[in-house]
Parts: C-alpha cells; sequence; structure tokens
C-alpha cells in the first residue's frame, strides 16, 4: 500500500474514491476510501483497484460507503479528468497536473482515459481548446491573442499553428469565412 493511500484512508479523503478500495482482514469488509468507518489497523488493510477484486477475495462490501455501487471505477475516474479538463483548459494543464489533482499516477490516468474516451487526456484538452477557440472566433470580436490567451496558449504563434493544423484554416481565416456563411445565411433567411 502506498503512503498516500494510507493518508487518504485514515483522512477519509473522497476524493480518492473510485481509484483504489481497501479492505480490512480482521473484519473481511471493503470499503471506500471516503468510508467514516474507524480507522483501521494499517497492518490489517488490503488494497484493490476494484471493488470486484476484493469481493471475489472474500471480502463483503460495507453497508456504510457502499463501495459495490462503484462497479466501474475506471470509467469513473476518466470522466472524472475530463471535467476536470473541461473546468481547467486555460490554465496551463500537462498531464503531470491532471493526475497529481487526481492523486495518481499519470501513466495510470493516461492509459485509462485512452481505454475508456478513446483519446489520451492531452488530445482531449487540444480538442477542447480548439473547440472553444472556433466558438469565440465565431462569436465574439477578441482578438487572436485574446483568444489564444483564453484557451491556455501563452505563444500566439503556437496557437495559430496549431489550429491551422487543427482546422485547415489560420485563426483569422476561419473568423472571417464564418462571418461571411453567417451573412449569407442572413440573406437567405431574408429573401
Amino acid at each position: 500500500m502506498q503512503e498516500d493511500q494510507w493518508n487518504a484512508i485514515v483522512n477519509c479523503d473522497s476524493s480518492y474514491d473510485g481509484q483504489f478500495f481497501y479492505a480490512v482482514k480482521t473484519t473481511g469488509i471493503v470499503c471506500r476510501p471516503s468510508c467514516k468507518s474507524r480507522a483501521p489497523i494499517r497492518d490489517n488493510v488490503v488494497v484493490f483497484m476494484t471493488v470486484d477484486d476484493a469481493i471475489e477475495s472474500g471480502f463483503r462490501p460495507c453497508k456504510r460507503c457502499k463501495p459495490d455501487q462503484y462497479r466501474y471505477p475506471a470509467e469513473e475516474l476518466a470522466y472524472k479528468a475530463m471535467d476536470y479538463i473541461d473546468a481547467h483548459y486555460s490554465e496551463p494543464l500537462t498531464l503531470g497536473v491532471i493526475a497529481n489533482h487526481m492523486h495518481i499516477n499519470p501513466y495510470h490516468i493516461h492509459r485509462v482515459f485512452k481505454r475508456i474516451l478513446s483519446a489520451t487526456p492531452v488530445e482531449y484538452l487540444l480538442q477542447k481548446r480548439m473547440t472553444e477557440a472556433q466558438r469565440l472566433l465565431k462569436e465574439t470580436k477578441c482578438s487572436v491573442m485574446d483568444i489564444a490567451v483564453s484557451v491556455g496558449f501563452v505563444n500566439v504563434a503556437h496557437f495559430s499553428t496549431v489550429f491551422r493544423k487543427h482546422s485547415g484554416l489560420s485563426p483569422s481565416v476561419y473568423r472571417n469565412r464564418s462571418q461571411m456563411v453567417d451573412s449569407k445565411l442572413s440573406e437567405l433567411d431574408g429573401v
């Protein structure tokens, strides 16, 4: 058992829920890290990555924290990471920052995210940033530099290169074409 896992158990840390489960040999019960039951003796604790593994090993789910309600912790982990990216995409995010926030190994979150969502966290982050940049280019008059910064890029030239690779157009050309399409549509609506 890792030290951070033990600390999560002792402190009933809910941010670790779904990342691992712990069972107590003397009671035969498996719990979530956030379980409010009395702290077990460390030597009696066994850590499992899934509640199913613990149940298969002969432990029964705790009636207090109900760990068996989370049958698919990998999915929960991937969606928690996705939610974190969605909320913080404009910040300087790396795989290490995401993993640190979730108290998990970067390689593990990378593998789980890719398996569940068919993209790496970094690919998802880039897609989120590009989608938001496209929206801002269409709907606002903000400068390309302001948009680049608002979606998490510190270098406008790098933003333009990534945007061009993603959409096939420079940010300025994308904005101009979007405005032309919108004006043509409004002309057709007026006819």
